[in-house]
């Protein structure tokens, strides 16, 4: 009885022996060399060295594909790449000191002047991330209205003195009458009347006055009339005057 229980025992030890190596809990030592064997495909794919180590101490698998080495050449020139690269881009976003911007005018200064942009308008658009824009010239003046030649402005000549009336022996009226049988001068209505009596009617009261009153011929609007013809227009003789 006791030689079997010896054997049992030795038989349980080599199968415990026989078990891979495998079924082993991998040390953090262990996971984090595998994390920075494949650094690059990790980072790539989102993998932190933490995270990696934790999920392959626990014995599940990743999500990550190891991928072989790179040989060192081809990974010392990706990694120069990707620096030049990142040097080469700025940061989106990012905005310029004022020390930057003062910089990038002064170093075309005499342009910038020659333009108009001041210094101060410079930084302040360059910060704000936009583009400095000269401004607008300014209209040209307008040209000078040509000098007009200087005119010698003739004396008006003078009128020419109006022929006297032919002396008629009363005075012309002071109006030209427009009626029928009505004169300007007594001349022109004796030859109408003959023999009959002429007289001066003021067109404006319609009353007639004769010769030898102050008067005949003197009103504002009248006319030279037979005295037959303005009575027979419905004008009347002055009360206090006597027919000559």
């Amino acid at each position: 009885m006791r030689t079997i229980i010896v054997t049992s025992l030795a038989i349980f030890g080599a199968a415990l022996l026989s078990v891979p190596a495998v079924a082993q809990q991998k040390t953090v030592k262990a996971c984090q060399e595998e994390w920075r064997a494949n650094k690059d495909a990790n980072q790539a794919k989102g993998i932190t060295e933490k995270a990696y180590v934790t999920q392959c101490r626990a014995g599940g698998s990743t999500t990550t594909t190891t991928a072989p080495a790179a040989p060192p050449s081809e990974k010392k020139a990706a990694t120069s790449q990707k620096k030049s690269t990142t040097a080469a881009a700025p940061a989106a976003g990012e905005q310029k000191t004022a020390k930057a911007c003062r910089d990038e005018w002064r170093a075309n200064k005499a342009d910038n002047q020659a333009k108009g942009i001041t210094e101060k308008a410079y930084v302040t658009q360059c910060r704000s991330g936009g583009t400095v824009a000269a401004p607008a010239p300014a209209p040209p003046a307008p040209a000078p209205a040509p000098a007009q030649p200087k005119t010698t402005t003739a004396p008006a000549p003078a009128p020419a003195p109006s022929a006297a009336p032919a002396s008629t022996g009363a005075r012309p009226a002071a109006t030209t009458p427009t009626g029928a049988n009505q004169y300007t001068t007594e001349g022109q209505a004796k030859m109408r009347c003959l023999t009959g009596t002429v007289v001066w009617t003021n067109l404006n009261s319609k009353i007639y006055h004769f010769s030898g009153h102050k008067d005949y011929g003197n009103t504002k609007s009248g006319a030279y009339m037979c005295e037959s013809d303005a009575t027979s227009q419905g004008m009347r003789a002055a009360k206090n005057e006597k027919r000559p």
